[in-house]
């Protein structure tokens, strides 16, 4: 696929809806079943797509692989710390180690270096670690991923749906820590409130840590007077895991399925 992916692409209403179709299952999801679904033609959703694509908006279609069911292979979250100019270059260099699957790079401040990865054994695991330091990469913290679930993007999904569900990814992390990314609705409690004023409202309970919120295009490195706004991306961690109740005071309304 080609196309600029550094551009804004203006979506109208027919690309939400035909991503978040994507999004919840691009392997059965066919032009017919999503048109349907849409409310458009076919040839329409395929002409939709095909420009997507070249947009760079689709980037591609990827499985969803549990890996601990492939002869007990391991996975491995590495948070990590790059300086600002040389984070692009060190995303690069990651994906050459052999095991690595993801690299998620962060706007400013500590831990803006995650990188997804996976190994036969703890050995594997030890050597890609090992790798990323020879790169220049300090690595803050690491842990096992026990499991995964990924969401399509609810606000691209239709409106007033009775079984709406929360709009978050949750990545469940050994000895019961949990990152969770959480899409602040508009009627969220939290919504409008600094992160300060939300820890003293007990929206934050317990451990839990903004780690980043994104805006847009914008990375946001959260402060206690970082103001949390609707449609704000917000990556949410806790050591013992984010409760019930943190996650509905981002998405108050919202069914919390794990």
């Amino acid at each position: 696929m080609t196309g600029n992916a550094e551009a804004i692409y203006e979506l109208d209403a027919v690309d939400r809806r035909i991503l978040h179709e994507l999004m919840d299952d691009a392997r059965t999801n066919t032009a017919p079943a999503i048109a349907e679904a849409v409310g458009v033609s076919p040839g329409t959703v395929r002409n939709h797509v095909e420009a997507l694509e070249e947009a760079g908006v689709i980037k591609g279609y990827h499985a969803h692989v549990d890996f601990e069911r492939t002869d007990g292979r391991l996975t491995t979250l590495f948070m990590c710390s790059v300086p600002f100019a040389e984070r692009k270059t060190a995303a690069r260099a990651a994906y050459e180690i052999p095991g690595v699957i993801n690299v998620r790079i962060m706007m400013g401040g500590r831990r803006n270096f995650h990188v997804l990865a996976v190994g036969e054994n703890t050995d594997d695991l030890r050597r890609i670690g090992t790798t990323l330091s020879e790169l220049g990469v300090e690595i803050d913290d690491e842990m096992l991923v026990e499991n995964d679930e990924v969401r399509a993007y609810e606000p691209f999904g239709p409106e007033n749906d009775p079984q709406r569900k929360i709009p978050a990814d949750f990545i469940s992390l050994s000895a019961d820590s949990e990152v969770v990314e959480l899409t602040v609705q508009s009627d969220a409690p939290i919504a409008d409130a600094t992160i300060s004023e939300a820890v003293q409202e007990g929206y934050l309970s317990g451990d839990a840590l903004v780690v980043s919120v994104r805006r847009g295009d914008e990375m946001l490195t959260p402060h206690g007077d970082t103001t949390i706004r609707p449609d704000d991306v917000v990556t949410v961690f806790a050591c013992g895991g984010v409760d019930d109740g943190t996650v509905r005071a981002f998405v108050d309304g919202a069914e919390v399925r794990r």
